[in-house]
């Protein structure tokens, strides 16, 4: 019986442990802004060659729309 009750209170302990609590409140407090990193302005040089490359592929489709439009 000694045996048996050390694996069922153990069960019970586990079983307790996982009940549903009380759900976090709806209002919670926003996340903090990110802080600054040492690596913030190559983060940011990055984002200005995508944007770039964005801009040099818009002009490049534009550009064989007008040779396609031509017949070229």
């Amino acid at each position: 019986m000694k045996f048996a009750a050390v694996p069922l209170a153990a069960l019970g302990l586990t079983l307790a442990a996982c009940s549903s609590s009380k759900a976090p409140p709806e209002t919670a407090a926003p996340p903090p802004p990110p802080q600054k990193t040492v690596f913030d302005t190559q983060f940011q040089a990055l984002q200005r060659a995508k944007d770039v490359q964005k801009t040099v592929d818009r002009q490049k489709a534009e550009m064989d729309q007008k040779l396609k439009d031509e017949g070229g």
